[in-house]
């Protein structure tokens, strides 16, 4: 039986839910014991979406935004950036298949060409940098 690789839409789809976790051990920016929010790449999504035209926002903005919106001190800044990567690449993935422009989620509103993830996006970042480029956007 040969294996067939999942799309990034259906990889954005888990169907996991979003939770506030105790950690029970410092990493990253977070200490143990810290209440840490894990979300879901629909969240990192509905955020996204919700970035006005012309603004860029951080993934470390991002991070605190939704802790403070789902009472915890801190947003796990690993799921955070795998899920901000897998909202960019099936947007993308939208796109090729003939979604229109506007009505993908918006994702280069978050990543310049010199983030860590625009170099693990599949498709390069001369879309990212076209994109912010229309949006007078630095690049």
């Amino acid at each position: 039986m040969a294996y067939t690789r999942k799309t990034w839409l259906e990889k954005f789809h888990n169907g996991k839910p979003d939770k506030v976790e105790i950690t029970d051990r410092a990493f990253a920016d977070i200490p143990a014991g810290a209440s840490m929010y894990i979300a879901t790449p629909e969240i990192i999504d509905t955020y996204i979406r919700c970035i006005p035209e012309g603004t860029h926002t951080s993934l470390q903005q991002m991070r605190k935004d939704l802790a403070a919106e789902h009472h915890a001190e801190y947003c796990c800044p690993i799921t955070s950036g795998i899920f901000l990567r897998m909202v960019s690449e099936a947007a993308h993935e939208q796109y090729v298949n003939g979604t229109p422009l506007k009505k993908i989620t918006p994702f280069w509103r978050m990543i310049d060409s010199k983030a860590p993830v625009a170099k693990k996006l599949s498709f390069g970042t001369d879309f990212v940098r076209e994109q912010r480029k229309k949006e007078g956007l630095a690049y």
